[in-house]
């Protein structure tokens, strides 16, 4: 396996533009094929989630032409039945929406993937679009991936869907619904996780001309047969899940200006900025943009449950400050691309750090952090990335599998080491 060794020290200073974010890249295309219209989407991510979606919508029949830098989806939503089933890697953000869109499509659907994907929970999304009469069968083990469905036209009601597991669940519902012939009202079981993404599906829907009713905080009201509007032309927001690592470096090692972040975003991980903020970092915020300067790192406690994969970022950035961290009401961790809590627990004790893994929590402080190590990242971008961060201090670290940053962030580390000075 290869193993990337990261040089000790210096400082970070610089300006950079954030890849377009995976979140609304993959349903940014999705709603664009929903439409009559040709959508022209610009800053689309280039990483391995979106070619996934790109390759389901080749095997579907759904076209997508390159336009200069931008990518030109033609609706209206018509897909054939593939000759083979459709591989989906380890994309999440693929394969839930797609399972719910197909569902409500006229065909016969095989969606597989890794053997990581087989092991994240989808039986809460199938069993909500049962309700609705849609048929899909497990090729695998009850509630996960691979799955047959064979699609058909629904006529809407009711369902419930629990909240407690990821937010992609709902979202998923949320962009499929208008497909139904009648109105589809979707209630929330339980708290909802992860509310900024279900915001951000909601705020994109809206830019493609549906709008989902809430009667109440647990209650969206979707009109049936609503045509999904092209936008014409739609830019794809900096992925600010990405960006927290260079925001982490600025806060840890000098001076980071971010282009493309901004108040208002329909990205919840923009508030990751925040917690550097309440950490001890200077922060301030442009039009378009924001500057992260080092400051006095002090550790906080935190319900990250609204910035879930940012947080991550968190608990490495917790080495550089005093006291102890505590990253709270996280246990969908547990359930992406690896199990991120004992994975992230597992490799901060290895650098000497003092960590308390919980169900849905994890305690973090210097100790005796940080010492050279090399990181495990269990084919996980995001674990890849947060501890590089840890090269920001006295030891060099080892970076095994760096090229799984690929799935969001191909060039990454070049990006890295082009902020960083005196090394």
């Amino acid at each position: 396996m290869e193993l990337l060794t990261l040089a000790a020290g210096g400082t970070v200073a610089g300006t950079l533009s954030m890849p377009g974010s995976k979140s609304l890249s993959n349903r940014a295309l999705l709603l664009s094929a929903f439409c009559a219209a040709p959508t022209a989407l610009s800053n689309v991510l280039d990483a391995d989630d979106i070619r996934h979606m790109r390759g389901a919508f080749k095997a579907l029949g759904v076209a997508v032409a390159e336009q200069g830098e931008s990518l030109v989806v033609q609706g209206p939503w018509q897909p054939g039945t593939p000759a083979e089933p459709i591989f989906l890697g380890n994309a999440g953000t693929a394969m839930r929406p797609l399972t719910a869109a197909l569902a409500l499509t006229p065909g016969t659907f095989e969606l597989v993937g890794e053997p990581r994907m087989y092991e994240r929970p989808i039986g809460d999304l199938v069993d909500a679009l049962r309700q609705l009469g849609a048929d899909i069968g497990y090729l695998g083990e009850d509630g996960y991936p691979p799955l047959k469905i064979n699609g058909k036209k629904l006529a809407g009601g009711t369902l419930s869907v629990k909240g407690d597991l990821s937010s992609q669940f709902l979202s998923a519902l949320l962009m499929a619904a208008p497909l139904c012939e009648g109105d589809v009202t979707i209630k929330v079981d339980g708290e909802l996780v992860s509310k900024p993404y279900v915001e951000l599906t909601l705020g994109l829907m809206a830019i493609f001309g549906v709008t989902a009713e809430r009667p109440d905080d647990q209650t969206f009201v979707i009109k049936g047969a609503c045509q999904y509007q092209s936008p014409g032309n739609y830019y794809v927001e900096g992925d600010a899940s990405s960006a927290s690592y260079f925001a982490a470096a600025g806060a840890i090692g000098g001076d980071v200006t971010i282009k493309g972040l901004f108040k208002g975003m329909l990205q919840g991980d923009v508030d990751f900025v925040d917690a550097l903020e309440q950490m001890g970092a200077k922060v301030q915020w442009g039009e378009h943009q924001v500057r992260v300067q080092k400051g006095e790192l002090k550790g906080i406690d935190i319900d990250a449950n609204a910035i879930p994969d940012a947080a991550m970022t968190l608990a490495t950035t917790a080495l550089f400050a005093e006291g102890q961290t505590v990253i709270r009401n996280i246990y969908n961790w547990r359930l992406k691309e690896t199990d991120r809590l004992h994975a992230m627990a597992t490799e901060l004790k290895k650098v000497g750090a003092e960590v308390e893994e919980g169900q849905d929590f994890i305690k973090v402080s210097r100790g005796k952090a940080i010492r050279y190590a090399e990181i495990d990242t269990y084919n996980d971008h995001r674990m890849a990335m947060c501890f590089a961060l840890l090269a920001l201090g006295n030891s060099t670290m080892g970076i095994r599998d760096p090229k799984c940053t690929a799935k969001t962030f191909p060039d990454f580390f070049a990006r890295f080491a082009a902020i960083r000075k005196g090394i």
